[in-house]
């Protein structure tokens, strides 16, 4: 029995290791995209893209358009949800990277306001909808693949891996900028340098297609894909009748983990380089964020598999309390204009904040059954993004107000009242670390 265990049981290590890591590498791609938006709105694009207006309000736009990308989410998350619910997760990730992939190069080419006119704003606007789209579809398909190829006793830390690498993605993007804004003036970057990051997605994307196509399809998708077989499956309606309480605990527990995570990654940016009453050098913040990145690509595992000891929600709640706590410090040390302070600022931030991403994609699995799971963990994830990721710089930009008096507080006070509602919503669901998942209330 020995012999023939051992190879078996590096075989099913070897096979979870791999689509972990094709995981991990797509998502990664996916997110550097994504978040490489979120920094062009903060440094280049009220300028370039809305001329005509004030900075300040000329950044409200780029983070308005910035937003409708996560207007796009839900759709994103329901149509791949669907299919990724009928025919398989591995082709939807294979889609939704090749979509993500098109739309980051095309704003890498795109013509200016002073070329084409209000065009540009409109193009912009259309190559952010199909990001947004495409993430929408990337998450749950991603995180599905770990957590139905692992096992029940390893799941957080299986699926914290995919959630590394939204942190990998913005390391990537961060740096990219980073090194351009170290050794290009201002005047270059603005000019076409901010291109280069968006153009070099292409290398990203065919290194990330190449690992995707090598996995395999999930065996507890294909298993539930037996079950169904001859059924008129309808995996929205089926969440809306039989999920309708695990959707809206998910949203509740998004809020302080996605509106804490663009405030401190996204914000900052904008406080340090607009309302911070200082002309330091954008590199400056964007050192702070590839330091926290980097933290924060290395821990999201090792709080992942803590959870698959602890529980999901113990860990979940300290960093609910812990983000909402920070931001009363965080603007303070931002705009000290001190490079240990702000590094210490962003470091913490993202440490809180990644005790509620590591076991957030173990957890959303959990809540749902196998025939629905991508639809409703996607749906919950992306649904939550409208109220939070895509409005947290607006409103944040908006509580901050006059450029020469910051009202800071009105941020913390912000972040404050999502974490209170994110704790609510913890509290609320049932502990699931370590349950199978095997279950599902469509085949009952």
């Amino acid at each position: 029995m020995s012999i023939t265990s051992a190879p078996a049981a590096g075989t099913e290590r070897a096979s979870i290791v791999k689509v972990v890591f094709a995981s991990l590498v797509g998502t990664a791609v996916e997110w550097y995209d994504f978040f490489l938006y979120g920094s062009a709105a903060a440094l280049v694009f009220g300028t370039l893209f809305f001329p005509s207006s004030d900075p300040v309000t000329g950044t409200l736009l780029a983070f308005g358009t910035y937003a409708l990308g996560f207007v796009a989410r839900p759709l994103g998350g329901i149509v791949f949800g669907h299919f990724g619910d009928r025919v398989g997760r591995k082709k939807m990730l294979v889609v939704s990277l090749m979509l993500m992939g098109g739309a980051t190069i095309a704003i890498g080419l795109l013509p200016t306001y002073a070329t084409i006119g209000i065009a540009a704003p409109i193009l912009l606007l259309t190559c952010r909808l199909l990001q947004g789209f495409a993430v929408g579809g990337e998450w749950g398909g991603a995180v599905l693949m770990a957590a139905e190829h692992g096992d029940d006793a390893r799941r957080g830390f299986w699926t914290s891996w995919p959630q590394a690498g939204v942190a990998l993605g913005n390391l990537l993007a961060t740096g990219v900028l980073w090194l351009l804004a170290l050794v290009q003036p201002d005047e270059a970057f603005e000019a076409w340098g901010w291109r280069i990051p968006f153009l070099l997605s292409a290398v990203l994307v065919l290194v990330g297609l190449w690992v995707r196509l090598s996995i395999e399809e999930s065996p507890v998708f294909k298993q539930a894909q037996t079950q169904l077989a001859g059924r008129n499956h309808q995996p929205l309606l089926e969440v809306i009748r039989r999920y309708p309480r695990e959707v809206l605990l998910a949203m509740g527990m998004r809020l302080a983990e996605n509106i804490g995570y663009y405030i401190v990654t996204v914000i900052s940016i904008t406080y340090l380089t607009t309302f911070a009453g200082t002309s330091a050098d954008k590199s400056l913040i964007l050192t702070a964020l590839l330091v926290g990145s980097g933290v924060q690509f290395v821990i999201i595992p090792l709080i992942g598999a803590l959870s698959d000891r602890v529980g999901r929600r113990p860990i979940y709640l300290v960093g609910a309390a812990g983000i909402a706590i920070w931001s009363f410090f965080f603007f303070d040390l931002v705009g000290s204009k001190s490079e240990p302070k702000i590094i210490l600022a962003v470091v913490v931030g993202l440490f809180l904040h990644a005790l509620m991403y590591a076991p957030q994609a173990a957890f959303f699995s959990e809540l749902f059954g196998t025939s629905v799971r991508y639809t409703g963990a996607s749906v919950g994830y992306q649904l939550a993004s409208i109220v939070a990721g895509a409005l947290a710089p607006i409103i944040a930009l908006k509580l901050l107000g006059d450029v020469e008096a910051p009202n800071t507080t009105a941020v913390a006070i912000y972040m404050t009242v999502a974490s209170v509602i994110t704790i609510v919503a913890v509290l609320l669901a049932k502990e699931t670390a370590r349950t199978s998942l095997r279950h599902d209330r469509t085949l009952d």
